[in-house]
């Protein structure tokens, strides 16, 4: 299958190469020329592997034998065999997918990404070592890290913003071990850092870092298709779940509601949709960081704001990159995106033309939720419904209540649950009672007790683990630092 870039239909590659280079020469993301057919009724008989096997296989059909990568990725490494398993709360169906190694929806993606990557380099015949750069808003750096680790012929540089992550997520990083493994903090927030390695990606010649460097870069952010598609196994996945439990018949359109900062997830929905799963509306939930809830409802992105700290740290982005791939898909214009995209770059904003403002509208509605609305939100669930979100869920919750209540439209709601509570102890804690102290560890063992919810063996100890990774430098550094790898 054939990919090319969003900005430039000329930069086409083969799916094994698209997943290798994660970025396009000019600067755009890779999409296919055409989505593939999928048997919807035979893959929502599936089990959650083989039907990871079947949508996987279908994207990116040059890479081998997905069955078997598809096993390897995931088998034994989450709490269930259903990896992402679905609870019916009485109100809406959470879809629980931080079930994996480090707690965080990124799992599913980066479980899979270091088998696709090392098999594509088979396919490729590629001798150079590959060199993983991401940046993290918090949960891509270590699920990226863990799946990454150790694996031969790949390194992995992980760039967070210094101050921008939770102390849980910053322990993640820096206490992981692994030879082939570097971890550094930014001075600045993820924009910043997201911009960084993107302008390392810029600096390299034929995809090679600068000055004879050897490695080759690719990247385990959403921008990497190989990233991007294991994410859509889990909406057919949960509407599978509807299925077996008869709260829908084939055919029926369930609505999902996804918490979003870089688009990735939520895109993947859209992608589901597009493959043949009924889904209905996809409905982007924002924090106090609402770029893209004021696109959705105007059409104007406008990036020229600043950057809140939140309580939902994974959602503090201004740049969502993945939003490129949607605005090829409802145009086919590779010019206009690139047009777009450059006016981003230079100017802060673009508006999108009517009709395409139009069709976006059509698929998505938006809504956002600040840090009071959350805490609020989580206290409410907790209380009503017996189930403990974060402050990511909790912004998704909130935002699908708002829809329901705007719109009236009362069909099955799936909302998207991105982490573990207890990736953020200290402000799920403080929505139930009142909290003193900094100390989320502290903060995760009261918790627990309060709750009764278990903390995930992953985060339990994790306070003494030694830090590995301390460095903190400033943005402008960055190619400097990857270069001395």
């Amino acid at each position: 299958m054939q990919y090319h870039s969003t900005r430039n239909s000329k930069f086409s590659v083969d799916s094994a190469q698209a997943v290798l280079a994660g970025l396009a020469p000019d600067g755009g993301l890779y999409v296919p020329e055409n989505l593939p057919k999928i048997d919807v009724a035979a893959c929502l008989q599936e089990n959650t592997l083989q039907m990871a096997a079947r949508i996987i296989g279908a994207l990116l059909p040059d890479i081998g034998d997905m069955e078997t990568l598809v096993n390897r990725a995931y088998r034994g490494k989450f709490q269930t065999e259903e990896l992402t398993p679905t609870v019916d709360t009485g109100k809406f169906t959470v879809l629980e997918l931080f079930r994996g190694p480090t707690s965080a929806f990124k799992d599913v993606a980066l479980c899979m990404l270091p088998q696709l990557l090392t098999a594509a380099r088979k396919v490729k015949g590629m001798e150079e070592d590959v060199l993983i750069l991401t940046a993290t808003s918090g949960d891509t750096g270590k699920a990226a890290l863990a799946g990454f680790a150790d694996v031969p012929g790949v390194k992995i540089c992980v760039f967070y913003p210094d101050g921008g992550v939770s102390a849980v997520q910053r322990a993640q990083m820096v206490t992981q071990e692994g030879k082939n493994v570097a971890v550094c903090a930014v001075h600045g927030n993820f924009d910043d850092a997201q911009t960084g390695v993107k302008n390392i990606f810029a600096a390299a010649e034929n995809g090679r870092l600068p000055a004879g460097n050897r490695l080759r870069l690719s990247t385990a952010n959403s921008i990497n298709i190989g990233r991007l598609a294991p994410q859509i196994t889990y909406y057919f996945k949960a509407y599978a779940d509807l299925l077996r439990r008869g709260q829908i018949q084939m055919g029926d359109t369930v609505n999902f509601c996804v918490p979003t900062g870089n688009f990735g997830d939520i895109l993947a929905g859209w992608l589901a949709k597009k493959l043949g799963l009924p889904v209905g509306k996809l409905i982007c939930a924002s924090n106090a960081n609402n770029v893209l809830t004021d696109f959705i409802q105007t059409g104007t992105y406008d990036r020229r704001r600043p950057l809140h700290k939140t309580l939902s740290p994974s959602m503090d982005i201004l740049v969502s990159s993945n939003l490129e791939r949607l605005l090829y898909f409802l145009s086919g214009d590779t010019a206009l995106v690139a047009q777009l995209m450059q006016q981003l770059n230079t100017e802060g904003s673009y508006t999108v033309p009517e009709a395409l403002k139009a069709a976006i509208a059509e698929e998505f509605w938006a809504g956002c939720c600040d840090d009071a609305g959350a805490k609020a939100t989580i206290a409410k669930v907790f209380k009503e419904q017996n189930y403990l979100c974060d402050t990511h869920t909790a912004t998704a919750w909130a935002v699908a209540e708002d829809y329901v209540s705007q719109t009236g439209d009362d069909r099955p709601m799936v909302v998207l649950s991105t982490a573990s509570a207890y990736k953020f102890p200290g402000s799920v804690l403080s929505a139930l009672e009142s909290v003193t102290g900094d100390d989320e560890f502290a903060q995760m063992d009261r918790l627990a007790e309060l709750t009764g919810w278990p903390i995930p063996q992953n985060l339990e100890g994790l306070q003494q683990k030694k830090e590995l990774h301390t460095g903190v430098i400033e943005k402008d550094a960055m190619l400097q630092f990857v270069m001395g790898l």
